[in-house]
């Protein structure tokens, strides 16, 4: 009996070959690696909903012990495994490293601890939880609002070295610091107000503010001006506001074409304004 020549069998062994090559392991089958969760643990024995806490809300005098638990989902077909940190002095976690079977979930008992000499007002901090998801690692902060009670609320806010700088053609930068000095989160709104030569050149409500400013909290922000005027001596002002009559405010110049300045710079203006004058009187005449 001839044996057949095993150039003959090439054809028939590469396509199985490459079948047996694309089929996932079984650790990787389709939903093996869906993402994992960590919540506020709800209080009866099914896992966070939507209904549930988003976050954790504490409040209490200062010395008071807390207690909760953090509950930690895993949907996978695979056990996996998890670190918990709290950030914050005083969270206390019942355990650093979770273990989590395939699609169930486990609840981590913490405690927070508020020290005798505590400053009342809100205290932010946050239950970290970081593991494994498909070829990386993810990390999920549950916010934790502590507020300690025992003194009076104090809601303050500051809006501190306000800077506008010319961008060119694409106008001016309004760059200022938003700042929380008191003892409450706050929810601020911000206004940005331009008064020149010529009448008021901008007005607008910032669409973007921070949702909360915790205390003693900063941030740094930056707003585009495009239609800034190219000639104009103005003053911007930013105005930060809260609930509870909460209010602060801080401005800056900006003189786009410096070089006006030193040579009769107000007598220019006063010309160009005389002529904006003059072409808004014909134009009502007209």
């Amino acid at each position: 009996m001839r044996r057949r020549p095993v150039r003959l069998l090439v054809p028939v062994l590469v396509p199985v070959l490459l079948c047996v090559a694309a089929t996932p392991a079984p650790a990787a089958l389709a939903g093996d690696d869906r993402p994992w969760s960590a919540a506020p643990a709800p209080a009866g024995t099914e896992a966070p909903g939507p209904d549930d806490r988003a976050s954790f809300y504490l409040e209490g005098a200062p010395g008071t012990a807390f207690t909760d638990k953090l509950s930690v989902v895993n949907p996978a077909d695979h056990e996996r495994s998890f670190a918990l940190r709290g950030d914050g002095s005083w969270i206390a976690l019942a355990r650093r490293q979770v273990r989590v079977p395939a699609r169930t979930r486990a609840n981590v008992p913490f405690t927070v601890t508020v020290p005798g000499d505590a400053e009342p007002g809100d205290h932010p901090g946050a239950v970290v939880v970081s593991g494994e998801e498909g070829r990386e690692r993810r990390e999920v902060r549950v916010r934790l609002a502590l507020r300690v009670s025992g003194g009076p609320a104090l809601p303050a806010l500051a809006v501190e070295n306000v800077r506008v700088s010319s961008a060119g053609s694409r106008g001016a930068v309004i760059r200022y610091a938003l700042v929380n000095r008191g003892n409450r989160a706050l929810a601020p709104r911000l206004a940005l107000r331009a008064d020149g030569i010529f009448g008021t050149v901008l007005r607008r409500t910032v669409a973007d503010a921070p949702a909360e400013l915790l205390p003693g909290r900063a941030v740094r922000r930056v707003e585009r001006w495009p239609d800034a005027p190219r000639l104009d001596s103005v003053t911007v002002r930013v105005t930060a506001t809260a609930a509870g009559g909460v209010r602060a405010s801080g401005s800056g110049s900006y003189t786009p074409v410096r070089w006006v300045l030193p040579v009769g710079g107000g007598v220019v203006l006063a010309l160009v304004g005389g002529v904006v004058l003059l072409v808004r009187r014909w134009r009502c005449g007209a």
